[in-house]
């Protein structure tokens, strides 16, 4: 996997974003605004993502937009995703938009080495997804969920239960006492997905700074 560095290396903060080539398009912009909402020096890692709809899918789900079904490549990325993560003097966020956002917080029910999750407009429409959270304990404390309050009125019938869905994972992490935020921002899905990607990561840099 290719990958696109921003910020500081030498930081004890490390950000891991899965991205396409849309969210490439919006990188820099992201990393500037995450840079203007937070205080923290930080270090940006973008992996470049080939096969959207396999790599980023926790189990094989038919196709609800598109010809493209879901795969189960998410263990193979989360595999490679390691790899960015050796120095365990760092502190290591996970975040992205859409499904990426999804794969995320999936991530965190895997794993306890990423101390945050910044998922920007999660497709929490992902069938069994909210059941898996309710049978799994998640392995962070820290979770940012955000939508475009246009999303639940998506002519898609499955993508259109986004909306009821992310409430209840934000009721679900609550109730399992994790520091969630459900934020709505205006607009659909397709709607400035940098500003709201770096929205999330700044709000968990700036969560977990005041607990140090």
């Amino acid at each position: 996997m290719k990958t696109y560095e921003f910020g500081n290396p030498e930081s004890d903060i490390v950000l891991i974003q899965p991205v396409d080539d849309h969210d490439l398009e919006g990188i820099e912009n992201e990393f500037n605004t995450i840079n203007n909402n937070c205080k923290m020096d930080f270090h940006l890692i973008a992996v470049r993502i080939d096969n959207w709809n396999n790599d980023l899918s926790p189990w094989e789900a038919p196709a609800v937009f598109g010809k493209d079904d879901f795969g189960c490549g998410a263990s193979k990325t989360l595999s490679e995703l390691f790899k960015l993560c050796g120095d365990k003097t760092k502190t290591y966020y996970i975040g992205g938009y859409s499904l990426a956002g999804l794969f995320s917080l999936w991530v965190v029910y895997q794993t306890d080495i990423f101390d945050g999750v910044a998922a920007a407009s999660p497709s929490m429409w992902f069938p069994g997804f909210i059941d898996y959270m309710k049978k799994n304990e998640i392995c962070t404390d820290t979770v940012y969920l955000s939508l475009g309050d246009k999303e639940e009125k998506a002519r898609n019938p499955v993508m259109a239960t986004v909306g009821k869905k992310i409430r209840e994972a934000n009721d679900l992490l609550k109730e399992s006492g994790v520091d969630c935020i459900l934020e709505w921002n205006e607009g659909n899905h397709f709607r400035d997905a940098d500003i709201r990607t770096a929205k999330a990561f700044a709000w968990v840099i700036n969560q977990k700074s005041r607990c140090y």
